[in-house]
C-alpha cells in the first residue's frame, strides 16, 4: 500500500473532513493556521462540583502553556459545565466513542485529575510525553503519576492530614499536584448570550429588580444526603427574611430537589419563588444566576455559585470546609468545637448534630446585612 502524499496542516481547525473555510483546500495551503502548539488532556470525570472546582486551574495551565490546545474529557452530566469555556478547545463526553479516539492521539501533557480507578486506568494507557496526577500500577492500586501529587494522594489516605491540619484550598491542592503554580484563579462559568437574555427577561418578570434577590439551594449530592439543612430549618429562615421588604426569596436547584422544594413552597406559600428544578442544568445555573445571593450547603449549587461570583453563605458538616474558597464574597458557616466534623460519612451516629447546630439566626443577619449594603 502507497503511503499518502497529502500534507496534514499543523492546525486546530482541520479536522480531515470538510473545508474549515468554503471553497478552500487546506491540505494544499493552510490559509489560516493556529498550530496545536502544546496539546493537553484534562481528565476530569468525577463529582459536578469538582468539574468546577477544576476550571479554576485553566488559567494556570494557559500561563505555563500559552500556545497550546486543550481537550476535557468528563461524564455526560458535566460536559455542558464546560459549554462557551474560553480556555478549552474540545469536549468529550466519557464513553467508549470517546476513549477510542483519545487512545489514538498523542499529548504532550496529561492531567489525570480524579482518584478513581476507571479514570486512572484510562490515564495510564493514554500516549502522552509528560502525566500529572493520578495512575493505577500493576495491582491496580492509585497511585500518584508525579511528586507534586504526593501531597494530594496523601491527603486522602490521612484524616488527620485531611480533616485537622490542612489549610489550603482544594484549588490550590489540585494545581500544585498538576506541577502549576497556584494564584488564586476563579472558576470559569461563561453564559452564552441566549442564557443571559434568557435571564434578564426570567428577572424582568418575575422579580422586583429594587430588591436583592436571595437563592435557597437546598439540596445536595444523593451521595452525601447528610450535608442538607432541614426542612424546618429552611422554613424558619424563610419565615423570618421574608419580613425584610428588601429582600426577595427564590428556592433552586435541581431534579433530586424538586420534592423537597415543592413541600416548602407549600408550606410558606408566596414568600418564595420556587424556580423550575427540571429543565437542565445550564437553566439552573440561570437561576442562581438571577440571585444576588445565595445560601448553600457544601453541594454543586455552591460552587454554581462561586462561579458566579454571588455572594455565598454556605454552611458545612460532614465535609471539609477548608478546601472551599469562596473568593471573599460570602461566609462559611462551620462547626466550631465539634471532634466528628469533618468526617465524610454517609451515615451519621450522632443524629446529624452538625446541622443541628448551624446557626441560623447568623445567615439571617448576614443576609439583612448585605442587603442594607447593596
Amino acid at each position: 500500500m502507497a503511503k499518502s502524499n497529502i500534507k496534514i496542516p499543523d492546525c486546530i481547525n482541520f479536522n480531515g473532513y470538510k473545508p474549515c473555510y468554503p471553497y478552500t483546500v487546506c491540505y494544499d495551503e493552510c490559509k489560516n493556521p493556529q498550530p496545536f502548539g502544546t496539546r493537553i488532556l484534562i481528565i476530569c470525570l468525577e463529582a459536578m462540583g469538582a468539574v468546577l472546582q477544576t476550571t479554576a486551574m485553566l488559567a494556570a495551565i494557559k500561563r505555563k502553556y500559552p500556545q497550546s490546545h486543550i481537550t476535557w474529557i468528563t461524564l455526560k452530566n458535566a460536559i455542558r459545565l464546560l459549554d462557551n469555556n474560553p480556555l478549552i478547545n474540545s469536549t468529550l463526553v466519557w464513553n467508549s466513542d470517546s476513549q477510542l479516539i483519545l487512545q489514538q492521539m498523542k499529548f504532550d501533557i496529561l492531567f489525570s485529575v480524579d482518584k478513581t480507578k476507571h479514570s486512572c486506568a484510562f490515564a495510564n494507557i493514554i500516549n502522552s510525553k509528560e502525566k500529572y496526577g493520578f495512575g493505577l500500577n500493576e495491582n491496580g492500586i492509585i497511585i500518584p503519576f508525579n511528586s507534586e501529587a504526593e501531597n494530594l494522594y496523601k491527603l486522602g489516605l490521612d484524616d488527620n492530614l485531611k480533616f485537622k491540619e490542612n489549610k489550603k484550598y482544594g484549588t490550590e491542592l489540585l494545581q500544585e499536584a498538576m506541577g502549576l503554580k497556584f494564584v488564586r484563579d476563579e472558576y470559569v462559568i461563561e453564559l452564552s448570550d441566549d442564557e443571559n437574555k434568557f435571564c434578564r427577561d426570567y428577572s424582568e418578570t418575575n422579580l422586583d429588580k429594587n430588591k436583592t434577590i436571595v437563592g435557597f439551594n437546598t439540596g445536595c449530592s444523593i451521595l452525601f444526603p447528610n450535608k442538607k439543612m432541614t426542612i424546618d430549618q429552611h422554613i424558619y429562615l424563610i419565615e423570618k427574611l421574608s419580613q425584610n421588604k428588601k429582600l426577595q426569596l427564590v428556592l433552586v436547584g435541581g431534579p433530586e430537589d424538586a420534592e423537597r422544594n415543592s413541600i416548602i413552597t407549600a408550606r410558606v406559600g408566596n414568600k418564595i419563588i420556587n424556580t423550575p428544578t427540571a429543565e437542565g442544568v445550564r437553566n439552573g445555573i440561570c437561576y442562581e444566576n438571577i440571585c444576588d445571593l445565595i445560601i448553600t450547603g457544601d453541594s454543586f449549587g455552591m460552587h454554581v455559585a462561586i462561579g458566579l461570583k454571588k455572594y455565598v453563605i454556605a454552611w458545612f458538616g460532614l465535609s471539609c470546609w477548608s478546601e472551599i474558597d469562596l473568593y471573599e464574597r460570602g461566609i462559611k458557616l462551620i462547626p466550631n468545637g465539634l471532634e466528628c466534623s469533618p468526617c465524610w460519612k454517609r451515615e451519621c451516629p450522632y443524629d446529624l448534630e452538625c446541622i443541628q447546630i448551624i446557626d441560623l439566626d447568623k445567615i439571617i443577619s448576614e443576609v439583612n446585612n448585605y442587603a442594607e449594603k447593596n
